[in-house]
């Protein structure tokens, strides 16, 4: 979901420094390797160059910071990436190209490397040859066994895997595999299971060996051109990642050779593919195509993250290898970064929850923000700040440590520049002049006279200088014409200007109309702590009357900060969005933003921790995350996030009526939700139904039986309130909204095709006047017209007309568009009649109760470059940017930004066909 650019050419290889996973190492056919700090996306280190293609890299295991690389002529080096050198290179293998290099990760003395000589070659660091192996054609991979430091396997071009002993003399293999029907590049032991190894290979197919008994165990076939990256994930030992030359990356199920997922994004042959065992559920992948690509693995481990936020066992979390290699059982943690957090939770005393989750959603989340996030939600909860780490200073900061970090930068700076310039006393001629041509006038008595003479010379600070002579008023009059004149030339010199006079306002808009953000936030927070004083003036009560007191201040920094959030989030940085708000305490606008990011789990793990302040926005992320989980394994998932909601009873109806088992299944859900069986709530219905309680027979109608006899009840007093002149959106929605939840299979049954018509028309039309209440406006327009087209083409008898329709979407449109573009004179005002329309429809509409879900959804990624496969959206019309989202037809397709919207108005597909959609 992140791509970057840095190389011009095919980049061959990536890999993580072992003890920083936020460093990633790229090697490249234009002669570089280049170090990038994947949080920033910018390139730290590049190395010297010239080397003529870089195939293939290797980091020194631990903190040694030297980086291994194979070159296609100039054989192999070692590069000290801190010193910026070469210090070490191999020339065994002469002119041959050399297609891998790897640093042994359990002896950091041996470095193997293999070449189109045919000999995979193992060395120590400083040159001395420990074994040549020969093979009959060109090696073209090697990888060290993860368990054992003597043993290495190679890919050749002879279409065998071999594996060979370094404790032997002998230069013969231990292990033959034959199988493949061309040549094998890659080969990659399981960091997870011992003697298990998989190969790629010019055939497409991948092929899994186990050593211990000699045989190939699974093949995996789907790809239809050479394989190239291979990477076990380092903690699910089933799950294999391959890229090929058919532009594609597969994610396999090795159990049973199963392809889970095919990514078609990058736009040529994928060769590399990475991931850091501290963060097992971020990939990289490079390509051809000149781009890295960082990848989030966790929707594949979906149910793994709920069972750690609803507080499951361990035994649910974390298991041994043999139990997660059943065929069919749920994922498990099994890997070392797992295993250290529960070691770690184990050793807690008191409440350990807050850290576990903490713990493992930095394990889970991607980079971009999820660290800087859980330091912030430490410091509001009061966290030592001693505790905090050292690059805290950063990120995003809280604002009670904004001014104190930059004072101790400031400070560092000062004193480098006092040692380097001497005293840093300038030449003292102006000065004297100035003090000269001062006297003069001030002899004369004529300041002020002096000062206007100056200001037209141009020559500024010397009438500023002596202005007070007049008057502090004079003076600050002079100091405000120049920040104003500053201003407008959009010169940075206007900042001490506006600091002596304390006119913060004016600082901080001149940044935010340049965009720098931070800047004015800084400003901003300085004020607040009272460092930017309004100079109080004898004669008149100045500093009073500029209003320019501390509450404005604070409604200041909220107001930056907000600009700052939104800036990130429409960049598609949810999370860094929510670090803004957090940074001033704004916790629901925090929550809000990771919602409309859709960060679910981090928003409930977070919101969690933050307790009280957080609880709205944390039941609402439970709410859609339980509705994520109403899918065919989940559905207990679903009941337990639920069951963290305190006000949960409607929440459990809706899940139990959706829930589409048989009668014994359904009674067990309804006895874990606490509610009556099935049979019961049929009886509770007709008798509701007599005492004239619509709201309660539809729940217990959903809940029996036979729930379509919910749709004929529902729906006629929907259309009783319709027709009535002073219905509200919040008046109707909660019966549609319970409605929309009847089984599936029901709900497309032939006999209850005008019910349902009349359901979708209805939950359409609502959808679209709550999407203006949010202002999802990329979809208001979509949900009229499907609205319009449902009763265009089905027969059906709703108080809805199709003219009323295309009326109330052009008052919107001329309305909204009016508050959008002052500055726009082509568009027309909206007329008489569209502004009555436009204030009936907002009467119906109302407040947004979840304040900070105003605004549409950005999710992570919403602003990458396109993908190499083109999507049009059957919405818009318009090519999709970020994210696709697949209908149920499995052909249409629209954005996910646009998908999640929808489903937060309407629960039902654009496809009009009674299924709900779930993009969550």
């Amino acid at each position: 979901f992140v791509s970057f650019k840095g190389h011009v050419e095919t980049i061959f290889d990536c890999k993580f420094k072992p003890d920083n996973p936020d460093l990633l190492a790229t090697a490249s056919f234009d002669g570089t390797i280049k170090v990038w700090d994947i949080n920033t996306l910018t390139a730290v280190y590049t190395s010297p160059g010239n080397e003529g293609v870089i195939y293939s890299l290797s980091w020194a295991p631990g903190d040694l910071n030297c980086i291994a690389g194979a070159t296609s002529r100039n054989g192999g080096f070692i590069w000290d990436v801190p010193k910026g050198k070469m210090i070490t290179r191999f020339s065994e293998h002469g002119k041959n190209g050399i297609f891998c290099i790897a640093w042994s990760h359990k002896d950091s003395k041996r470095i193997a490397t293999c070449s189109g000589d045919g000999f995979c070659i193992i060395r120590t660091i400083d040159g001395k040859v420990l074994h040549k192996y020969k093979h009959p054609a060109a090696v073209f991979g090697c990888d060290w066994s993860q368990n054992n430091k003597d043993m290495i396997a190679t890919g050749c071009e002879d279409k065998n895997v071999r594996v060979y002993y370094l404790a032997t003399s002998s230069d013969q293999p231990l292990k033959v595999f034959t199988g493949h029907t061309a040549k094998v590049f890659h080969v990659r032991w399981s960091p997870l299971r011992e003697g298990i190894l998989c190969s790629g290979s010019d055939d497409g197919t991948v092929r899994i060996w186990d050593y211990t008994q000699d045989a190939c165990i699974n093949v995996l076939s789907g790809h239809t051109a050479p394989v190239r990256g291979l990477m076990w994930n380092p903690e699910i030992p089933y799950l294999l990642i391959s890229g090929s030359w058919d532009y594609t990356i597969r994610v396999w199920d090795t159990r049973d050779g199963t392809c889970l997922d095919t990514v078609y994004d990058h736009g040529a042959d994928v060769y590399g593919l990475t991931c850091h065992p501290s963060r097992p559920f971020t990939m990289a992948s490079c390509s051809r195509d000149s781009t890295v690509r960082l990848w989030s693995l966790t929707p594949l481990i979906h149910p793994l993250q709920i069972n750690i936020l609803a507080d499951r066992c361990w035994d649910d979390i974390i298991g041994n290898t043999d139990r997660a290699v059943e065929s069919g059982a749920p994922p498990l943690l099994c890997g070392k970064v797992s295993r250290d957090i529960k070691q770690e939770v184990e050793k807690l005393t008191g409440n350990p929850r807050g850290k576990k989750l903490r713990w493992f959603s930095e394990c889970f989340s991607p980079p971009g923000g999820s660290k800087n996030l859980w330091d912030l939600v430490a410091v509001i909860k009061g966290q030592d700040d001693s505790l905090l780490p050292q690059n805290y200073c950063k990120g995003i900061m809280h604002m009670k440590h904004l001014i104190r970090f930059r004072m101790s930068k400031a400070q560092e700076l000062t004193t480098v520049k006092m040692s380097k310039f001497g005293g840093g006393i300038g030449a003292p001629s102006k000065e004297e002049r100035l003090k000269e041509a001062a006297e003069i006038h001030l002899r004369l008595g004529q300041i002020q006279r002096y000062c206007e003479l100056m200001v037209e010379l141009g020559e500024w600070d010397k009438a500023l200088s002596v202005a007070p002579g007049v008057s502090m008023k004079y003076w600050r009059k002079l100091m405000q014409r120049r920040a104003d004149q500053l201003i407008q030339e959009d010169n940075d010199d206007v900042i001490p200007y506006c600091i002596a006079v304390g006119d913060v306002k004016k600082l901080v808009s001149f940044f935010t109309s340049r965009g720098q953000l931070k800047e004015a936030l800084l400003v901003a927070q300085a004020a607040c702590e009272g460092n930017i004083q309004v100079s109080p003036l004898s004669t008149s009560g100045y500093s009073n009357s500029g209003g320019n007191n501390t509450d404005d201040y604070n409604e200041l920094l909220h107001k930056v900060s907000e600009e700052l959030a939104e800036w990130y989030f429409q960049d598609g940085h949810a999370v860094l969005a929510a670090c803004c708000h957090l940074a001033v305490e704004n916790i629901e606008l925090a929550m809000a933003n990771l919602i409309r990011g859709n960060e679910l789990e981090l928003a409930i793990s977070v919101g969690t921790v933050l307790g009280e302040s957080a609880a709205q926005g944390t039941h609402y992320a439970l709410e859609l995350l339980a509705r994520k989980c109403m899918t065919v394994t989940t559905w207990d998932l679903a009941a337990d996030l639920l069951m963290m909601i305190p006000d949960n009873k409607l929440q459990l109806v809706k899940l139990c009526a959706f829930y589409p088992g048989c009668i014994a299944e359904i009674n067990d859900l309804h006895e874990k939700c606490n509610l009556p069986d099935v049979e019961e709530c049929m009886r509770l219905a007709e008798t509701i139904q007599a005492d004239g309680d619509i709201f309660e027979t539809i729940k217990y109608y959903l809940l029996s039986a036979e729930p379509e006899k919910a749709l004929p009840i529902g729906i006629q007093y929907v259309k009783e309130q319709l027709c009535g002149s002073d219905w509200t959106l919040d008046s109707v929605c909660p019966y549609l909204d319970l409605l929309s939840y009847i089984r599936t299979e029901r709900l497309v049954l032939h006999k209850c095709s005008e019910y349902r018509n009349e359901l979708l028309i209805l939950c359409g039309y609502t959808g679209a006047l709550l999407a203006i209440r949010r202002q999802y406006n990329s979809i208001v327009p979509a949900l009229y017209e499907y609205t319009s087209q449902l009763l265009k083409r089905r027969e059906v008898s709703v108080p809805l007309k199709i003219e009323q329709l295309s009326e109330e979407l052009d008052a919107w449109r001329a309305c909204t568009q009016l508050n959008k573009s002052t500055s726009d004179l082509s568009c027309t005002p909206p007329s008489e009649s569209q502004r009555t329309v436009y204030s009936r429809l907002i009467s119906r509409i109302q407040e947004e109760p979840l304040k900070g879900m105003v605004g549409p959804d950005y999710v992570t990624g919403s602003n990458l470059p396109s993908h190499s496969d083109v999507h049009i959206s059957c919405l818009t019309g318009l090519r999709i940017q970020g994210p696709v989202f697949f209908l149920e037809d499995g052909k249409s397709a629209i954005s996910l930004n646009d998908a999640l919207m929808w489903a937060k108005v309407n629960p039902f597909s654009p496809l009009g066909t009674g299924i709900r959609l779930n993009p969550f």
